[in-house]
């Protein structure tokens, strides 16, 4: 379902005449406004298999710190490998990092920690790398990356659609002051939200298992 389809959709259901493009009339647009917000509350309440991808770093030799290039700022990391070495990379926290680059000589050789670090101009998440590289590796990152704002009328939808669609008809009922309908339209949009991650979690039960470390 694209962008456009999706806020046609809400038109239909709220009994509203459709449009040509998104930003048609000062209504459409709002819903359009209403398609992200919901969007971004899905994309954060499950990591969705249409918004997972595997990122890459390629290190050289005495540069620790990495762009992780279409990563943008609300990445979910689910795990990290340094492909070269065949070795999962761990996180470790800032203050642990600072500690290790602040008070102590600087090893070199094959990553084995991260850590996040910043924002570059571009908007996408940096990395940091211990031992700084002491020359070429391959690291993996897989991970969930939310798909950018909807600004065009085809771009499609990667989570589901019909999902997203409830959720915008109960934040315009909401818009409406229809507190009535509103619940429940809300209860139906996280009923449905519920059962597809019902789904997906049953595709994907070893990250439903917590283990002690």
């Amino acid at each position: 379902m694209t962008y456009l389809e999706a806020v046609n959709r809400v038109l239909r259901r709220l009994r509203e005449n459709e449009v040509t493009t998104v930003n048609e009339t000062p209504y459409s647009k709002l819903i359009g406004d209403l398609v992200n917000v919901v969007k971004v509350e899905i994309e954060d309440s499950w990591n969705w298999s249409a918004l997972r991808t595997t990122l890459t770093a390629t290190t050289t030799n005495n540069l620790f710190n990495y762009v992780l290039v279409g990563s943008g700022t609300r990445i979910r990391v689910l795990d990290v490998f340094n492909d070269t070495d065949n070795i999962i990379i761990e996180q470790r926290g800032t203050k642990w990092f600072d500690k290790i680059f602040l008070t102590y000589d600087q090893p070199k050789g094959s990553p084995i920690y991260y850590n996040f670090n910043g924002v570059d101009n571009n908007g996408d998440s940096q990395v940091d790398f211990f031992p700084i590289p002491d020359g070429v590796y391959d690291i993996r990152i897989n991970c969930v990356v939310p798909q950018a704002e909807l600004a065009t009328d085809t771009t499609r939808i990667l989570i589901p659609a019909n999902l997203l669609v409830e959720g915008v008809i109960a934040r315009a009922i909401s818009e409406r002051g229809d507190d009535g309908g509103y619940v429940e339209q809300e209860q139906r949009y996280r009923a449905m939200a519920s059962d597809l991650i019902a789904v997906e979690s049953s595709q994907r039960l070893d990250e439903m298992i917590w283990v002690a470390q």
